[in-house]
Parts: C-alpha cells; sequence; structure tokens
C-alpha cells in the first residue's frame, strides 16, 4: 500500500453549496481507498492505494468526484513521497516562518514550461517572489497590494491544470504522509 494525497481545485458545489469533507471521505471509500482522511474543509484527501499511476487515480477521482456531487472538479494526486519532496523543496523558508499563509505552492499536474515562469516574471509586485520548483510554483505574496496580480496571473488559463495551497497546509499534509 502507498499513501497519496489528493488536492481538489475547489469545493465549491454551487450557489451557498459546498462539499462536506465527510462526504468527500465517503466517496473516497466508495472507491476502496484505504484510510481516507481529510485536513481541514478546503479539499486536501490523504489516502492509501495500492501503487497505481497517479494519472489513473485522478480520473478515478473527478470520475467520482463528479458522480457523487454532480460536477467535474480537477484533482491533484501526488504520492507521499513526492509531497514530502515538494514541501522539503519549499525555497522560501524564512518567509514561510515569518507568515505561512503568505507563502503558496501551486501544484501542477504537469510541470510548468520555462516560458509560462518567465512571464509571469511582469507580474510580481512589491515584497513579492516567485520560484518554480519541481515542475510547481512557489510564490511569496505580499499582503501590503490590495489584490495580488501574481496571484490572479497564477491561473489555469495561463498556467495549466492545478491549485495553490498556503505553506501551512503543505507542512500539515506532509505531517499526515510521513506519519
Amino acid at each position: 500500500m502507498r499513501t497519496y494525497v489528493a488536492l481538489l481545485y475547489s469545493i465549491i458545489l454551487g450557489e451557498g453549496r459546498r462539499v462536506v469533507m465527510s462526504d468527500l471521505k465517503a466517496m473516497a471509500e466508495g472507491l476502496g481507498l484505504n484510510n481516507p482522511r481529510t485536513l481541514v474543509a478546503t479539499g486536501n484527501l490523504v489516502f492509501e492505494a495500492q501503487e497505481t499511476e497517479l494519472a489513473a487515480l485522478e480520473q478515478r477521482l473527478e470520475a467520482a468526484f463528479a458522480k457523487t456531487f454532480g460536477r467535474h472538479v480537477d484533482i491533484i494526486v501526488r504520492r507521499a513521497d513526492g509531497w514530502l519532496r515538494l514541501a522539503a523543496g519549499n525555497p522560501f523558508p524564512a518567509e514561510s516562518a515569518k507568515a505561512a499563509d503568505q507563502v503558496a505552492v501551486r501544484v501542477m499536474r504537469a510541470p510548468v514550461s520555462p516560458d509560462a515562469v518567465s512571464a509571469l516574471q511582469a507580474y510580481i509586485g512589491r515584497n513579492e517572489k516567485l520560484q518554480a520548483v519541481g515542475g510547481d510554483i512557489w510564490i511569496v505574496f505580499s499582503r501590503e497590494t490590495q489584490s495580488s496580480r501574481l496571484l490572479a496571473a497564477v491561473s489555469h488559463k495561463r498556467l495549466g491544470i492545478g491549485t495553490s495551497r498556503n505553506w501551512n497546509t503543505v507542512r500539515r499534509l506532509a505531517e499526515m504522509v510521513a506519519e
């Protein structure tokens, strides 16, 4: 058995409707996934399963999600060892220690291209940073600016399928899979 992390792009089903984490766990159990558990109510699922290709797990989870909740949601899956590498590769440890909720990673289904990373440089604001690590994009954003142009630029349309998590969530998921 291997441990996996699944990240849902969105848990909003419509006006005033959100995915309840107990329902997400029940969906995972219905797929035969073992020991499903969630972290905060933002669509983070950890589970065990037989060694499986990540794309196959993503497809199974997405199909089950659409059937269960009536809406397609992109789901990114990583093996536990991959998640631990992602967390260990945080290029902004000082910023993460100081303000963990201002450091985020955009976890990508397919590695982000160097050209896309170069294009994002134009959106970096004062006191913001960006670095690609292992195909994912790490960002330090500033609260001094009302709305970060960089956060807005890191989108599906520009980069492809991915979802963002702040350092608190990344760290806590790493703790869950390391147990």
